[in-house]
């Protein structure tokens, strides 16, 4: 099996995306992250759903879970708040690295160790040539989990 034929349709976000559309679209579908992508749709991050959560949540609350029980539900209601006027770039880590891309003919082992490596839940499949790069999909986690599992019944 390789990437070409693991590689689905996936959501995409562009990096001056608004936030607020990015969770939205996140918990609407019960998506584990987004592909973030540049202006010309090449793969630049990986925004998991655990990293919105966090800029949710405030620092001081961060710093000290046990401070979460004493904030009121009236005040953790508007949480999502926080992310009116942002955009996804600003809801990347500082460090972000780029995101894992696997070429088209890589075997399902290698995409695993690829995401294993980087703790990653999506791998994009880019196909490079002479023209530039295309992206053909994504493999997430739990799919390639579903194939692998699948393979031993």
């Amino acid at each position: 099996m390789r990437a070409r034929d693991l590689a689905v349709e996936y959501e995409t976000v562009g990096v001056d995306a608004d936030a607020m559309a990015a969770a939205r679209l996140m918990a609407e579908r019960r998506l584990p992250a987004l592909l973030v992508v540049d202006d010309d749709g090449a793969p630049r991050a990986i925004l998991p759903a655990s990293q919105m959560i966090k800029i949710l949540v405030p620092g001081y609350v961060v710093a000290d879970p046990t401070l979460a029980a004493v904030v009121d539900e009236r005040h953790a209601d508007r949480l999502c708040e926080s992310l009116k006027g942002r955009t996804v770039r600003d809801c990347l880590s500082k460090d972000v690295p780029a995101p894992p891309v696997a070429d088209p003919d890589a075997t399902a082992l290698e995409v695993a160790a690829q995401m294993a490596q980087v703790r990653s839940p999506l791998v994009a499949v880019v196909d490079k040539d002479e023209t530039g790069a295309r992206l053909l999909g994504v493999i997430t986690a739990s799919d390639l989990l579903q194939r692998l599992l699948g393979a031993t019944a």
